[in-house]
Formats: C-alpha cells, structure tokens, sequence
C-alpha cells in the first residue's frame, strides 16, 4: 500500500522538493539586485505551485504541510527583498524603551535613545523611513512592540518572532477561509490560491509585511458576518484597519449587505459601524495626542502626494501633466485620485448588488482594484488583499497580476532604483487585458470549481 502511495505522490513529491530548493535559495542565497535570478526563481515557484495545487487540490492535509514547510524555510532568514523590517524593529524598540513611535523622527532622536543596534536599524531603514514619522497603525505597533520584547537585543531574533507572527496568521487566513468558502458552498481548496501561492510566502513569511494579519482579521470579519454575528464582526474588522488602514475602502459597501438581509436592520448597520470606528479609536488611545495624530496622517499622506512607484493610471497623468504644466503634478493627482476612487466604491455601493457574501466580496474586489489601479505607489505587497479576496470569486486576474508584479523589483536592479518603465506597461497591459476578457468574454461555465 505504501508503495502504491509512493507511486502516486512521486510527481507531487519530486515538484515539493523542486520548491524547497527554489525557497531556499531565495531565503538563503538572493540579493535584490540580482533581477535576473530573483525572476527565474519566482516564475519557477509560480509554476510549479500552480502545478502541486491542480495535483493535490482534494488532498487537503498534505497542501497544509506543504505551506507550512515552505514558510519555516525562511525562519532563520533576514529579509533580502524589503528593508521596513528595521523600522518595524525600531518602532518596536521605542515602545519597549517607553517612546511614542508615533511622535518622533528616527534621524531626529537617533542621539537620544540608547536601545540597541540603533545605528544598525538607522542605516537599514534607509534616508526615506529615517526622515518621516511611523506610519504603521496601533495593532501592528503591538506586534511590533511584542517581537521586540521577546527577541531583546537580538536582531536575528526579531525577525524570528516577526515572521512566526505572520505564519500564525497565514494559518488563521487558512481556517477561516476554508470554512467561509464552505458556508458558501465553494470548494474550500480554493484557499490554497492564496496560502499557496509564492507571492504570499515571499512576501509575507519572507518579507515581512504584515497583510497577512490585516487579511487574517478581515477574512475572520467577513466569517463572522456570514454567521449573522454583527458585534464581533465589527470589532475584528476594526482591529484589521488598525493593522493597515486598507480595509477602510470597504465600509461603504456593507450598507447593501445590511440592508437586504432579514436579520439585520439599519440600526445593527449604525452599530456594525459605530463598533468599528470605536475599536479604531480605542487602540489609539495609548498613542493619543494631537500631535501625534498629526504627524500619522502627515506620513500616510506622503502615499498619495510625494511618493510614486509601479503605477498605472498615475503614470499616464503624470505625464500628461509634464506636457501641460511642465512639472509633476502629483500633489494634484494625489488628491483627485483619491477621490475618484471613494466614487467608485459607491457606485459599487449603490448600483450593484451587495446583498450577499459572495457578491459583498467580489465588490471588495473591484473597489480595491480601482483604488490600486489609480495610486500613485504599488509596492507588490499592497496585493494581498485582492489575491485573497479573489479566491471567492470567478475572478483570476489578481493570480496574473501578483505574477507580474515581481517585474517592478527591476528598479532595485540600479543603484539609482530607476524603474523601468517597459516593464511597468507590460505588467499593466496583461493584467487589465486579463480582466477585460474575463469580465466580458470568458465563459461562466469554464470557473474554477
């Protein structure tokens, strides 16, 4: 029996051990400079992960395993692709230390606080997160603060708790996800789209970003709302826009899903929201000055009027402002673009349905990719929200666009972090052409189960 076991799992078994390899070198033997290797390995990955889950989809269990070795593989590693981590540390460090991350500048404290490794961490965040104020909200500060507390003065560490957090998660994504793509009487495999997709483990267990809790309370919000149980749902929703603002895109939409279902009212509607905005506000508190509220939404404004990187939309009014005006016209752009995208989401809100979770979420969809396509910074980790949401719905587009997305490391290739804009169209051609055609050509019977 073994042996026919052996026999059968042999392909599956030769493409896992194909992508131990991959992983490792990336955990282990990758700088982001080298564009041309870091392309091969993740397109290989890409491949061959779509091959194990078309292989094994049914075989629940072993896809679990497989997702979690690939993630402990990074473990020990320090992060190649990203440098936020040292500010994650440094921010970590300063609440342990009893300073407000929020009220400082790390350049301008930098002789002031006397935590380890500061020139270490000062050095690493580079002149961009050293010159501006922490724009990461209370709950991951916590996670932060908490990672820093256990790993002391360790840097290696820190990492170590910072990536076990985000595997937690990624595991907690994979419970409730399964059972919501259950509920709805979806093949609960699909989850594995999104835990075993490259992208997500690179990014998120190999990275460091912290989508992976954002996207964990979010799916635990959407579950809990499918089981009528409002309160809680409010509340785990609340703490993951306190993870990353992202989710607060959505609020707009859950008045259609409220309103059309018979054990909700309007009123429960006014609470769903209240509960949020209060959850919010409560993990400010401990943070909380006038001051330091300003100087939070000083630094998430620099994303929509100073900083631009792998933009679509942007780009073309970028340049079109270069032959009208002469000059960048981003501070413009990064206040009108906004709100074309607030518009967008109501008219998803008003003229489409949302009266049920299948729907609700396939408007998330669209809505957070109007607002990706229109931002002036997509860095590859922004996605994770979209890939996961589009596990729920006919929709593969986001599977093209986090395989493309890894052309904008490009820039990292220069030492003047150029970017090259060939690329750029190219990964935006494909990924609104792919969308086109699903939306209006692809035939509904061919969906992936």
């Amino acid at each position: 029996m073994d042996l026919k076991l052996l026999r059968l799992y042999k392909f599956p078994i030769l493409i896992a051990l194909s992508c131990v390899a991959f992983y490792w070198s990336f955990a282990y033997g990758l700088v982001r400079e080298d564009f041309g290797r870091l392309l091969m390995l993740y397109t290989a990955l890409c491949f061959l992960s779509y091959k194990l889950y078309n292989l094994l989809r049914h075989n629940f269990k072993f896809l679990v395993i497989l997702a979690i070795i690939f993630r402990l593989i990074f473990l020990f590693a320090i992060p190649e692709l990203s440098q936020d981590y040292f500010r994650f540390i440094w921010d970590g460090q300063l609440i342990i230390a009893g300073i407000n991350p929020y009220q400082f500048i790390p350049a301008e404290i930098f002789n002031d606080v006397n935590f380890p490794n500061t020139e270490v961490l000062l050095q690493g965040m580079g002149s961009l997160s050293a010159g501006h104020y922490s724009n990461y909200p209370p709950v991951n500060q916590l996670l932060f603060a908490v990672s820093s507390f256990l790993a002391n003065s360790s840097q290696v560490l820190n990492v170590m708790f910072l990536r076990s957090l985000i595997i937690v998660a990624d595991l907690g994504t994979l419970f409730f996800g399964a059972r919501l793509l259950s509920n709805l009487r979806m093949s609960r495999d699909r989850i594995f789209l999104y835990i075993l997709n490259p992208f997500i483990i690179i990014e998120m267990s190999g990275n460091l970003h912290f989508e992976s809790v954002m996207v964990l309370f979010l799916v635990w919000s959407l579950y809990l709302l499918q089981q009528k149980r409002w309160v809680a749902s409010a509340i785990v929703l609340g703490l993951s826009i306190s993870v990353k603002l992202l989710p607060l895109l959505f609020l707009p939409l859950f008045l259609g899903f409220f309103l059309k279902n018979s054990k909700l009212s309007f009123l429960k509607l006014l609470g769903f929201y209240s509960l949020i905005i209060l959850t919010l506000v409560i993990s400010f508190v401990p943070f909380y000055s006038e001051e330091v509220m300003a100087n939070f939404m000083a630094s998430v404004g620099l994303w929509f009027g100073k900083f631009e990187f792998n933009a679509s939309v942007y780009y073309l009014v970028r340049w079109i402002g270069f032959q009208v005006k002469g000059y960048n016209i981003i501070e413009t752009a990064g206040k009108i673009l906004p709100v074309i995208t607030f518009v967008a989401v109501l008219l998803l809100t008003f003229l489409r349905k949302n009266g049920t979770m299948e729907s609700l979420i396939k408007n998330m969809l669209f809505g957070i990719s109007v607002y990706l396509l229109l931002s002036t910074t997509v860095h590859p980790w922004y996605l994770a929200i979209p890939v996961f949401l589009s596990v729920f719905t006919r929709f593969r587009f986001m599977l093209v666009w986090c395989l493309l997305v890894i052309l904008s490391y490009s820039a990292y290739s220069n030492t003047q972090y150029d970017e090259n804009f060939w690329l750029v169209a190219l990964e935006y051609l494909v990924v609104i052409g792919y969308f086109l055609y699903e939306l209006f050509l692809q035939k509904r019977s061919r969906l992936v189960d």
